[in-house]
């Protein structure tokens, strides 16, 4: 799939820093007569602690930052080492960890994590170097002069995406990376001739809408024709595909579990919101969901009580309506935990598209194509427009997120869904909400 093929680099760095924990073990093991290796599970939990911190601070994702700037880097690599220090202390301090316990001791934690930085470092170093250096596919785009403008926009808006080279129609020398075609194209017969050539030679030929999903994981659909995609064609249409029955099984399990855990959090967060302005504690809105049915939507209120009978507007940043208990509600997200009960009754899901107000569907739906289509699936409480772009506050951005909504419809999968999952934990975690 797509979006598995950037991060393996991700994991070989992970990798790379879980070998170099174990191995850094084994050689304290025989410098310091330690037996670290003698207790495997202790160890694999500082290692895991240690990615999961590097994960939850940025060390892994500079691999797809090629040119952060390197103080940057060191700062996220020493952020990483000192929160897995505090987290053991902590843990000996509440847990009174034995003193046989290798790891617990500050001078070896010193040597692992100060060794591991430095390793970590040269990984990311080589990695980066390696990234800058490598050859990169040179596309030559043929499109028409209409629809050439918007595919260049829609790749210089994406961070370190290789914007594609416009081929004249009078110059026939194609560039050695491959060739891109617009969807709008109508190919004369030397340019067929041309393209079969080259094809023949090993040069990639692929379409815009091909190379969007590799390299953007997005589908602009200002670049797609009319007719793209039927209900047919996405891998949710199979009523009875093993896929879709464990996302029901999974929404609801997760939902149940979760509504029992997070309850004592949403009772102190309805508190909250009550003393601040003895306002209602839930807020209740009508939004569009699977196939264009509306439902109504619960959410813990994190804005002031408006009229009723005022127009509907987009949330702005900083928007004066949203509460000082609102705020910090956002930013976790836990606002959005009563729609936990939305996935019980089968109005949402716990990973799709993000639900919107009718009242704007309206006229969204005028001026971004293939806007309905985003209702082929049930709305979901994160999705993987709302891990990948910023909240949507104006059409421009409406359309930016609906790329990514479309790029989801397209490509579901279970896989797909894990991974949305963990990088809303790691927002969640973040407190990266608006």
């Amino acid at each position: 799939m797509h979006w598995r093929k950037p991060r393996r680099l991700l994991f070989l760095c992970a990798s790379l820093d879980l070998s170099a924990c174990l191995i850094l073990a084994a050689l304290l093991d025989q410098t310091r007569r330690t037996d670290l290796l003698g207790q495997p599970r202790w160890l694999i939990a500082f290692a895991l602690l240690y990615l999961l911190f590097g994960w939850l601070f940025g060390t892994y994702t500079v691999l797809r930052w090629p040119w952060l700037r390197l103080r940057l880097v060191i700062l996220r690599l020493m952020i990483t080492a000192l929160a897995t220090m505090l987290v053991v202390a902590l843990m000996d301090w509440l847990f009174n960890l034995p003193v046989g316990l290798y790891l617990s001791h500050r001078s070896t934690q010193t040597f692992l994590l100060g060794s591991l930085t430095v390793w970590a470092l040269l990984v990311r170093l080589g990695l980066r170097w390696l990234g800058r250096h490598s050859p990169q596919r040179d596309w030559g785009l043929m499109a028409t002069p209409h629809e050439a403008p918007a595919i260049l926009r829609e790749w210089q808006r994406t961070p370190f995406a290789v914007t594609p080279r416009v081929l004249t129609p009078a110059g026939h020398a194609f560039p050695p990376g491959g060739v891109v075609l617009g969807s709008d194209l109508r190919l004369a017969p030397d340019q067929e001739h041309q393209l079969q050539v080259l094809g023949d030679n090993g040069v990639p030929i692929t379409t815009v809408i091909e190379l969007a999903e590799r390299e953007l994981e997005r589908l602009p659909p200002a670049l797609l024709p009319a007719d793209w995609l039927s209900q047919a064609d996405i891998p949710w249409s199979d009523t009875f595909s093993v896929q879709r029955q464990l996302k029901r099984v999974a929404d609801v399990v997760v939902a149940v579990l979760l509504l029992v855990v997070c309850l004592p959090v949403m009772l102190l967060a309805a508190l909250l919101i009550w003393l601040e302005d003895r306002g209602s504690v839930f807020y209740v809105q009508e939004r569009s969901g699977w196939m264009g049915h509306t439902f109504r939507l619960l959410k813990l209120r994190t804005m002031t009580r408006a009229d009723p009978n005022a127009p509907a507007s987009w949330t702005l940043p900083g928007d004066c309506r949203i509460t000082r208990v609102g705020q910090l509600l956002r930013r976790v997200r836990l606002d959005e935990l009563p729609q936990l009960i939305n996935v019980l009754k089968g109005d949402m899901s716990l990973i799709g598209p993000r639900p919107e107000r009718p009242e704007f569907e309206a006229e969204l739906e005028i001026h971004i194509p293939h806007y309905r289509k985003r209702h082929w699936m049930r709305p979901g409480l994160s999705g993987w427009a709302q891990v990948c772009a910023p909240y949507a506050a104006s059409l421009e951005e409406a359309e930016l997120k609906l790329s990514y909504d479309l790029y989801y419809l397209h490509n579901w999968s279970t896989a797909l869904d894990l991974l949305i999952l963990i990088k809303t934990i790691k927002i969640i975690l973040k407190a990266g909400g608006r």
